[in-house]
């Protein structure tokens, strides 16, 4: 990181993993623009961004080979490496892949001022976790999608013992409730129609009201219901121990609440929750469903799941395949364990064998498939509105999304951003097809 060279004109961001990382992606996009680059493909880029995640082993050795990509060929772009990789092994990739930047989620904001020491030739590292918010120095939003991301709450104090978030990301941290109205009216004027709230334990957020009152993220919900021109609000990722009454009353009062709660349980097996360290049970998590369920019955549900946790035995893997049977999830993520260094569970005995690990994932990934079609399948008849996002693969095609999160196919000339009634006709297991109802006659 001691070379010198050209300042760069143009620049491309890559995301790894989650959410939040792409909202950050977004970010630091705006950003570099805000000082004059301009966008341009991987490949042609002046300065290419991996923005990055280190919740498997996979996702980053995947940063590593594409750090070799890039200078395959002669080419030698400046190369920033930002994220939760960056914060967890800044000083190892400086050795191991002599990068030209590295930044850690909490100090992107300063991107452009370490882009301009590399360029200098001095080192450009920078994985402090400043108590100062990093939002208040990043551009306006000028222009977005019809849906758009909001950070509003970054860390996590639940210390899952599989977990580097709270190593990466830092404690839970809430973005005060002025700053993300301020947001979300600026996201609604740069044309968004629907917001989905972002954070490690989103439902962990807290703070003041323009009154002095505590709010949870309930009352945050309800005041963003009043920004005229939002009609959808979504919020994402969830904790169990942090889903309060009021937020579950908020999906039954809220109508611009959307119908779809992700809610990761990670196993069925009590013993296996109480050795990752989640605090709750697999029949607290069954309990909590039925009530959200009781408040709002039409919601569809998704959640994360991890199997080959050490010491899960054949029974407890069945525990969590009882769980699914149960719940019937619309969508759903699931895992095989990865084994990550600093974490307390990578240092537990009896870590299941990778082949055991194949087979149960493939017998969940079958069961949770299973559902989401079943889920698509019995939406077939229902009309509601669908929020059109980009334009399909085919002649005039558009592509949107349901309440309930599910892609939608249409024939329309609906522009994008148009909310749009449909009839949904037909399912796949990944996606719904749908048609404009014919008016009634008068």
């Amino acid at each position: 990181m001691t070379r010198t060279m050209t300042a760069p004109r143009t620049f491309h961001v890559k995301s790894f993993g989650c959410q939040m990382n792409a909202y950050d992606g977004e970010r630091m996009a705006e950003l570099m623009a805000s000082q004059g680059l301009a966008p341009a493909d991987a490949g042609e880029a002046d300065l290419v961004v991996l923005n990055t995640c280190h919740i498997r082993e996979k996702a980053t050795e995947k940063v590593y080979s594409d750090i070799g990509r890039l200078r395959k060929g002669g080419r030698r772009p400046m190369i920033a490496v930002a994220g939760c990789v960056a914060q967890a092994e800044g000083a190892e990739i400086v050795a191991r892949a002599k990068v030209d930047v590295v930044v850690g989620p909490q100090s992107y904001h300063r991107l452009p001022a370490l882009v301009a020491d590399a360029a200098a030739g001095r080192p450009a590292l920078d994985t402090d976790m400043p108590l100062l918010s990093k939002f208040g120095a990043l551009p306006a939003r000028r222009r977005v999608g019809p849906s758009a991301f909001l950070t509003v709450q970054e860390g996590c104090d639940k210390f899952c013992t599989y977990c580097v978030v709270p190593y990466t990301r830092g404690a839970e941290v809430s973005r005060p409730w002025a700053a993300i109205l301020d947001e979300a009216r600026a996201l609604v004027d740069a044309g968004a129609k629907e917001i989905t709230l972002l954070g490690q334990n989103v439902n962990a957020w807290a703070g003041e009201d323009e009154s002095g009152r505590a709010q949870g993220l309930d009352g945050l919900i309800r005041a963003l219901d009043r920004v005229p021109g939002l009609a959808r609000i979504r919020y994402t990722t969830s904790h169990p121990n942090d889903m309060t009454q009021g937020l579950i009353d908020a999906h039954r009062d809220v109508s611009a609440l959307m119908p779809f709660l992700h809610l990761p349980v990670q196993s069925g097996s009590t013993r296996v929750l109480r050795a990752m360290n989640r605090s709750h049970g697999g029949d607290d998590y069954l309990r909590l469903l039925d009530r959200v369920r009781k408040a709002r019955p039409d919601i569809a549900l998704s959640g994360d799941f991890i199997v080959g946790f050490p010491g899960e035995t054949e029974a407890e893997f069945a525990d969590t395949l009882s769980l699914v049977d149960r719940v019937g999830y619309a969508q759903a993520f699931s895992f095989k364990y990865s084994p990550r260094p600093g974490t307390p569970a990578a240092d537990l005995a009896a870590q299941v064998p990778p082949e055991v690990m194949d087979e149960r994932l493939q017998r969940l990934q079958a069961a949770l498939n299973r559902d989401q079609h079943a889920f698509n399948r019995a939406s077939v008849g229902r009309t509601c509105e669908v929020l059109i996002e980009r334009a399909g693969k085919l002649p005039g095609q558009m592509l949107g999304k349901s309440p309930w999160l599910q892609s939608v196919h249409l024939l329309t000339d609906a522009a994008v951003g148009s909310l749009v009634q449909v009839m949904l006709t037909g399912a796949g297991p990944n996606s719904l097809s749908g048609a404009i109802p014919a008016l009634e006659a008068a």
